[in-house]
C-alpha cells in the first residue's frame, strides 16, 4: 500500500533521535581525526580507546538506568571507589581475596540500599541523598582505609584478570562493558521491571495506579546501580593495580551524567536505552583519545566536555519539550 504524500514529507521532517544525531556525529570524528591523526586509525589505538572507555561505560549504564527512572545517583563514583578501598585494605590485612571480593559487593549493595530507602521510603530528594551518601563514603572509607591510594595484591592474578587480561586478543573490559550493556537492554527490554522503570519515568503518578510498587522498585535501581559501580570498580582495580579514593572529589561522577546525557537519554525520564550510553561513551571516547595524541591539557578537555553538555542539554530540551504534564515531575 503506497504511503500518503502527507505522511512521507511528515516523516522526512520528523525530529532524528539524539542517538542517531550523536551516532552521525561521532563517525564523523572518526573518519576526520583517522585521516588527519597520525596513529588513530590503528587497530591498537581503536581497542585502547575502547577499553579506556570500559569503567565509564558501566558506570553510565547504571546512571542511565536511573535517569531513566526520573531519579539520579551521585554516589555512584563514591560507592566505587569507598567500596574497594575497603576491600583492599582488608587484603592487606590479610583476609582471603574472595572474602574481600564478596565484602566489597555487600558494602556496595548494602549502600545501594540504604539511597533507595531515604528516596523512596523518606521521600528526600534523590539528588540530595546521593550527594550526601558520596560525602559520607568518602569520610568513612578513607578512615576505614586512611590512604589515598590503596594498592591490590600482586598475587592474586584472578582480581586483576577482568582489568588487565585479553581474551581471544580483545581486552577483556571492552568485554565486560560489552556484556553488562547485553544484560541492561534485555533487563529494560524484555522484563516487566524494566517496563515498569520507563513507566516510573515517563510517569510516576499513572504507574502507581497502574499498579506498579513504586518503593520497592526504587530501592531495586539504587540496587542496580551500585552493583554497576562494583563491577566497575573490579575492573578499575585490575587495570590500574589499585584504587584511588581522589577519584570521588573530582569530576567523574560528572563524565557519568555526559555520556548518559549526550547519549539520548532524556532528563525528563521514560526515554532513552543502552544503546545511548553506548554512543555517548563513544562519543567522549573518540573526543578524549584524539586530544591525548594532540596532546591537549586537561583544563581545555574540560572546557569542551562542559560545552558539550550543555549542548546535549540543549539538544534534549528541543527533541523533548518540556509541557505540562511533564513539567509535573515527582507529583
Amino acid at each position: 500500500m503506497p504511503v500518503p504524500a502527507a505522511s512521507a514529507r511528515n516523516s522526512f521532517f520528523a525530529k532524528p533521535s539524539q542517538e542517531q544525531i550523536v551516532l552521525l556525529i561521532t563517525i564523523a570524528l572518526l573518519i576526520v581525526f583517522g585521516l588527519t591523526l597520525n596513529g588513530f586509525a590503528t587497530v591498537s589505538n581503536l581497542l585502547n580507546l575502547l577499553r579506556s572507555i570500559s569503567i565509564l561505560g558501566v558506570l553510565g549504564l547504571g546512571m542511565g538506568l536511573i535517569v531513566i527512572s526520573r531519579g539520579i545517583d551521585l554516589s555512584e563514583v563514591a560507592i566505587m571507589a569507598g567500596s574497594w578501598a575497603i576491600a583492599l585494605i582488608e587484603i592487606q590485612n590479610g583476609m582471603p581475596v574472595a572474602t574481600a571480593v564478596l565484602l566489597a559487593l555487600a558494602i556496595a549493595v548494602l549502600i545501594g540500599v540504604i539511597n533507595g530507602i531515604m528516596v523512596a521510603f523518606v521521600e528526600a530528594p534523590a539528588l540530595f541523598v546521593t550527594l550526601a551518601a558520596g560525602f559520607v563514603i568518602y569520610g568513612l572509607a578513607f578512615w576505614i582505609a586512611p590512604a589515598w591510594v590503596v594498592y591490590a595484591p600482586k598475587n592474586a592474578p584472578g582480581l586483576m584478570y577482568l582489568g588487565a587480561g585479553r581474551l581471544f586478543g580483545v581486552p577483556v573490559p571492552i568485554l565486560v562493558f560489552a556484556v553488562c550493556a547485553i544484560a541492561m537492554h534485555l533487563f529494560l527490554s524484555r522484563t516487566s521491571v524494566g517496563r515498569f522503570i520507563y513507566a516510573q519515568g515517563d510517569n510516576p503518578e499513572a504507574a502507581r495506579l497502574s499498579g506498579v510498587a513504586l518503593r520497592p522498585l526504587i530501592v531495586l535501581e539504587h540496587v542496580l546501580v551500585a552493583l554497576l559501580a562494583w563491577i566497575a570498580g573490579l575492573v578499575w582495580v585490575g587495570t590500574t593495580g589499585s584504587m584511588q579514593m581522589a577519584i570521588t572529589q573530582g569530576t567523574m561522577i560528572f563524565d557519568v551524567v555526559l555520556v548518559v546525557v549526550i547519549g539520548g537519554i532524556s532528563l525528563i525520564g521514560g526515554r532513552g536505552s543502552v544503546f545511548s550510553v553506548v554512543v555517548g561513551c563513544v562519543l567522549i571516547g573518540t573526543l578524549l583519545n584524539a586530544f591525548t595524541i594532540m596532546d591537549v591539557n586537561t583544563e581545555v578537555q574540560n572546557i569542551v566536555k562542559g560545552v558539550v553538555l550543555l549542548a546535549a542539554i540543549v539538544l534534549d530540551n528541543w527533541l523533548h519539550p518540556r509541557d505540562e504534564e511533564t513539567a509535573r515531575q515527582g507529583d
